[in-house]
């Protein structure tokens, strides 16, 4: 009798872990969105300085915040980047790079000191949107598009930016036609791929070629 017993209590047993009975379930835990710019005091206003020279214009910025002691209405100077793959070399190489070249993005309450300390710092040339005295702030789209604000699985891959562009002449340097110097008349981003006008035996002929198989000349 006591080996049936313990037959029908392994029986049991399993029947239970079959039936999920006293199987711990782990809940997966989505994580907080994250915080939006846009929430953070004050608004968002677009300067405009010389291409070249936004880091200057930042930091001398900042360093006009410091000393005219407008911390409490200049709070934050930001300068949108976004990282592009490049071939250098023929390697792909990810580099930062400035995503609107002349612009910075300044979060601030905006009132007749503030205005004055910004419009008023070397480098900057004046705000963008609305009138010159009453600039119009970045919408939570704009700020939220701007600032990358989005989950990180969402997050998008680093732009591809191209070493050549079409009507550019490149040399070839793999397969039959290594050396041979050409025009580029296409490229192909996504597939990575370039067509190229290369003069054979004196006609231009149009030959696809992957990004690594071309050089500057």
């Amino acid at each position: 009798m006591e080996a049936e017993s313990n037959v029908d209590l392994a029986e049991v047993e399993e029947t239970q872990v079959q039936q999920g009975e006293g199987v711990e379930e782990t809940e997966q835990v989505t994580p907080p969105p994250p915080p939006s710019p846009y929430d953070k005091p004050g608004d968002w206003y677009v300067i405009h300085s010389y291409a070249g020279y936004e880091n200057k214009v930042k930091a001398n910025l900042e360093s006009r915040i410091q000393s005219m002691h407008m911390e409490d209405r200049i709070y934050e100077v930001h300068i949108p980047m976004e990282d592009v793959v490049e071939f250098k070399g023929g390697k792909k190489v990810t580099v930062p790079k400035k995503v609107f070249p002349g612009y910075l993005l300044v979060r601030m309450t905006l009132d007749d000191d503030s205005w004055y300390a910004v419009r008023n710092t070397p480098g900057v040339t004046g705000f963008v949107a609305g009138n010159a005295q009453k600039p119009t702030p970045l919408s939570r789209r704009e700020v939220e598009r701007f600032l990358g604000v989005q989950p990180e699985e969402e997050k998008a891959k680093p732009r591809f930016k191209p070493e050549w562009e079409v009507g550019e002449q490149v040399r070839v340097g793999t397969g039959p036609f290594a050396d041979f110097n050409g025009v580029i008349e296409e490229i192909n981003i996504d597939q990575q791929k370039v067509r190229v006008l290369v003069n054979i035996f004196g006609r231009d002929t149009p030959i696809e070629l992957g990004f690594d198989d071309i050089q500057k000349n």
